[in-house]
């Protein structure tokens, strides 16, 4: 038989969490938590991880519930472990990801007493939660704390983003019983307003009399009606659709290298090709050039479409339309008009001339950064789930088209390095397709412990580019000429070769272009093992080569 916490309050936890959907839950060792544990383990409903590393276990369920769409949660003990839990709870509110934080206490009497493992853990999050359900040990409050579980898991389900619900519990922590009381299943609205006609004719109006129109999509998760919308759209010869390699839309009409397409022109050219309309869907936008081009030639108007916020990203923004773009635009799609005009081509014929100097100056390009990224990224097969880590690597990517059977994704939410191995490796659990990492060397080291890992699938790949440091401050203007290069580009000698005989991993590494192309020719097939292959790169040449890159295709 099922053995269940003896405590009621577990209980609750563990049967509110089943009734509001959650299945997956990620649990790192302790005593605090052990009632959870024992429920979670034993729940039928719940298929359940053990990661020890608190960080590397909450990225590993940002990953989860990044492909999933669904909340999933994360378990830990009392303590300094919930502090762990603190970049990939900053990620997921930035994100719009479903992550629920529980986490084990201590009870109220024994904070700030001098008891072992203990912190002020209630509200620890609160700048960047969208709620957080402090519960109590009392047992004369089990309705009082049914509520707030119930408010917050309906908040992680409906608003997608990060709850965190504190439990407190006094010992004894190990008792069972083979009791259990379920709750019942909770439904979900998750239906949208539309916007009143009326109201958004005024918008079509404004759109229909309008010769310049941009429509910049950022991350997204694929979706087939997103795609053909935004395959409408850009039927309009006043539109140019542009979008970054994680929004996951494809087209020959759209502009998906934005850095390559806007870096070479000129303030005049800029200014010319200022769009009158702006409209704006998705995540976060990688693209700096596109960021400092629209601040400072600002559209006419700029409308932002989100269910849940409106970023004024380029401090011009006029309206948020707080619904799904799917949603707008089969609601504007009635009232808007094709027309006319030279904007779109103007775009496209840039776009064009960038195309052809790129693989004019890749074809002499030396082996780089650069050069590696070309070989790479033509070499992942069709249909597979690329994550890729942030800084140089992300930007690299960037430049390229990429393959339209790929779907790409970057925890851009915080851009930050700390968790990306992690994110990738929880993500293909639940993707049914492989999943490809393609990861720099300080990102990788600064997360190896994602490596400490049970649940890795054996086609689990990851490609490793190892240019000796953090190569973007040799990119970016000011680290260079500070005298204190060292202290941001952190030069290390450090290989990921022994990790993977540690972690079960088959090892590989290249130098150089054959080399990199003889490894990926079967990096891809199955394996008894999942793969590495560490592409060292030459840090001295890489910021020179990208430097002429950029120049090269003016």
């Amino acid at each position: 038989m099922p053995q269940y916490p003896k405590k009621e309050l577990a209980q609750i936890v563990i049967a509110s969490c089943v009734a509001n959907a959650i299945e997956h839950v990620v649990i790192s060792p302790g005593s605090r938590n052990a009632p959870l544990t024992i429920g979670f383990t034993h729940h039928t409903a719940i298929k359940t991880y053990s990661i020890v590393d608190e960080r590397c276990a909450a990225f590993f369920a940002l990953g989860l519930a990044q492909q999933l769409q669904k909340p999933v949660a994360v378990v830990c003990t009392s303590g300094s472990a919930l502090l762990n839990y603190y970049p990939a709870v900053a990620e997921a509110f930035y994100s719009d990801i479903p992550l629920v934080v529980i986490s084990a206490d201590r009870p109220f009497h024994l904070i700030d007493v001098g008891d072992g493992q203990t912190i002020r853990q209630e509200n620890v999050f609160e700048n960047h939660i969208l709620f957080s359900a402090n519960l109590t040990a009392d047992e004369n409050q089990k309705q009082e704390n049914l509520n707030l579980l119930e408010y917050a898991l309906k908040v992680a389900n409906l608003e997608k983003g990060p709850v965190h619900i504190n439990v407190p519990f006094d010992e004894p922590l190990y008792e069972t019983t083979e009791k259990f009381e379920a709750l019942e299943k909770v439904i979900f609205d998750t239906s949208e307003e539309p916007i009143l006609v009326d109201e958004l004719q005024q918008y079509a109006d404004i759109w229909n009399a309008s010769d310049k129109k941009m429509v910049l999509v950022g991350s997204s998760f694929p979706d087939e009606l997103l795609q053909t919308q935004l395959n409408k759209i850009a039927q309009d010869k006043s539109v140019i659709v542009m979008t970054e390699t994680s929004s996951n839309v494809y087209n020959y009409k759209f502009i998906n290298s934005i850095d390559k397409t806007i870096f070479p022109l000129t303030d005049k050219e800029l200014e010319t090709l200022k769009p009158e309309i702006l409209l704006t869907l998705g995540g976060m936008i990688v693209s700096k050039k596109i960021k400092q081009y629209l601040r400072k030639f600002q559209p006419t108007h700029h409308w932002h479409v989100d269910a849940k916020r409106g970023v004024d990203t380029y401090f011009c923004l006029d309206r948020h339309f707080d619904i799904s773009p799917q949603l707008f635009f089969s609601q504007f799609f009635f009232l808007s008009k094709e027309k006319s005009g030279n904007y779109q081509q103007d775009w496209l014929a840039i776009k064009e001339l960038r195309t052809t100097k790129h693989q004019e100056f890749l074809a002499d390009c030396p082996f780089s950064d650069l050069k590696a990224f070309e070989s790479v990224l033509e070499s992942i097969p069709n249909d597979i789930q690329l994550q890729v880590s942030n800084s140089s690597i992300i930007r690299y990517t960037q430049l390229f088209d990429i393959n339209n059977s790929l779907s790409v994704f970057c925890n851009r939410g915080t851009s930050g390095i700390d968790g990306s191995t992690s994110t990738a490796i929880g993500a293909s659990v639940v993707n049914e397709n492989q999943t490809v990492f393609v990861t720099g060397d300080v990102s990788f080291f600064y997360d190896s412990n994602a490596l400490w890992n049970k649940h890795i699938k054996n086609d689990f790949r990851i490609i490793l580019i190892n240019n000796n440091g953090g190569g973007i401050f040799k990119v970016i203007p000011g680290p260079k000429d500070s005298n204190a290069l060292e202290y941001f580009e952190t030069p290390h000698d450090l290989t990921a070769e022994h990790l993977c005989k540690m972690y079960g991993f088959e090892y590989s590494t290249a130098s150089n272009l054959k080399d990199v192309d003889h490894s990926l020719s079967d990096f891809y097939s199955e394996s008894e093992k999942p793969k590495l292959l560490e592409i060292f790169t030459p840090s001295n040449k890489n910021d020179i080569v990208l430097k002429a890159y950029f120049k090269a295709i003016k």
